[in-house]
């Protein structure tokens, strides 16, 4: 039976986080396709939608990699739109007795939901994820026009 979520990502406790504002980030499942993902991506670049098998294969390679690759998503409560996502990749190195670094990426907020912490809770929560695995470092790089965020 094919994954529905990351369970690797679950089961490393990088799972649900729930808040006064409605807003639950929790890791990437296969019916995000329907909720906006591919939409929300296309917000931080142009990004064409993907077909369902495209997403469902490489969900299944991104679930394969177990912890390595953590997807995480906030997801509006009440209407169950996705309004946040990024993702963290756990690369590992020679350097420093075989260490790890972590490397955050595709961090989007919705436009109509910016301004309410999200983008600062996801990374956070990518940021934990990559200290549990044991990352010396964690890398956010960004355009100079977002290094205030």
């Amino acid at each position: 039976m094919e994954p529905t979520h990351a369970p690797a990502a679950a089961d490393a406790g990088a799972g649900m986080e729930a808040d006064g504002d409605a807003y639950r980030i929790r890791p990437l499942e296969l019916a995000d396709l329907s909720r906006g993902f591919c939409e929300l991506l296309a917000q931080l670049s142009p990004s064409p939608p993907l077909t369902e098998d495209a997403f469902r294969a490489r969900f299944g390679e991104l679930a394969a990699l177990g912890a390595d690759n953590l997807v995480l998503v906030a997801e509006d409560a009440s209407t169950g739109h996705l309004a946040g996502t990024g993702s963290v990749l756990v690369e590992r190195k020679f350097i420093r007795r075989c260490g790890l670094v972590g490397h955050v990426e595709d961090v989007v907020v919705d436009g109509a939901a910016r301004g309410r912490g999200l983008g600062e809770r996801l990374v956070r929560r990518l940021v934990e994820h990559a200290r549990e695995r044991g990352c010396y470092k964690v890398i956010l790089n960004c355009t100079p026009e977002l290094r205030a965020f």
